[in-house]
């Protein structure tokens, strides 16, 4: 499957295809969010024991291939964020005098870490039958808006962005490959460490390791979109802002990107 494919959709939409610019765009994704990724819906139980055997054999087939359809899908998104991840460290650990000798060991290690997702993922896609999706080009620059590679300030503020993005979609994924335990238990894995990926990038640029509100900390406004939605302080109908001070009650809880939300950031940076 062609990751481009996977992102296809996203070019129908009114926003993608005006004349706004990669930037411009960026502002806008968070009203493109709001339209939920579709997930496969379970046939009620009520519905199952009415059905006749034969034609129970079919449902269970037909959600099967749903459900395996889901999970294929989620790890397919989260392979175009960790190809968007490792080739992203491996550039700026290429480029001469980058990354300040102090913080290059830092980096070397989350590059490490980003490859071995890559391969884990891919080999995981093969094993349910189904093609990774390959390489997309990238263009970190977001068609000029960003100088990632020379300016080290700009390098850390898309790592952040990346990193957080990627903490909130894998979180996002969950319910889509609850399916397969094993594939459940690895993602929970990667997720926690991009996780601790994020929390030190965020530290190495004076913030706090984790996020307040709907603020992502000495971020430009065009990153807003990677924030949205998580100064949500009601869990579960509990409203968490109300011992702890709304600031407090939204830090304590990580909120979701959606498939839509994760796709749209990535593919600004997809040729």
């Amino acid at each position: 499957m062609n990751i481009l494919r996977l992102l296809d959709k996203l070019s129908h939409d009114k926003f993608f295809t005006t004349e706004a610019s990669r930037l411009e765009t960026l502002t806008n994704i968070s009203l493109f969010g709001k339209k939920a990724a579709v997930a496969a819906v379970p046939l009620g139980l009520g519905t199952l024991m009415a059905t006749p055997a034969k034609a129970e054999t079919t449902i269970t087939a037909t959600t099967g291939a749903a459900l395996k359809s889901t999970l294929t899908d989620a790890l397919q998104l989260a392979l175009v964020l960790e190809y968007l991840e490792n080739e992203y460290y491996a550039i700026g650990l290429s480029t001469p005098g980058l990354i300040p000798n102090g913080d290059r060991t830092v980096f070397i290690q989350i590059s490490k870490h980003e490859s071995a997702h890559v391969s884990f993922l891919k080999s995981t896609l093969t094993s349910l039958g189904a093609t990774p999706g390959s390489k997309p080009t990238f263009d970190f620059t977001a068609n000029g808006s960003f100088t990632p590679f020379t300016d080290y300030n700009q390098f850390l503020t898309l790592a952040q962005a990346f990193e957080d993005t990627g903490v909130r979609a894998y979180k996002g994924q969950a319910g889509n490959v609850m399916s397969n335990k094993v594939v459940l238990q690895a993602a929970l894995q990667i997720h926690s460490v991009e996780a601790r990926h994020a929390s030190q990038v965020r530290r190495m640029r004076a913030n706090k390791g984790w996020i307040e509100l709907a603020n992502g900390g000495n971020m430009p406004s065009a990153t807003n979109p990677v924030y949205a939605g998580e100064d949500n302080v009601n869990q579960a109908g509990y409203n968490t802002g109300t011992l702890f001070g709304t600031a407090a009650g939204s830090a304590a809880y990580d909120e979701i990107l959606t498939g839509s939300d994760a796709q749209a950031i990535a593919s600004l940076f997809i040729v």
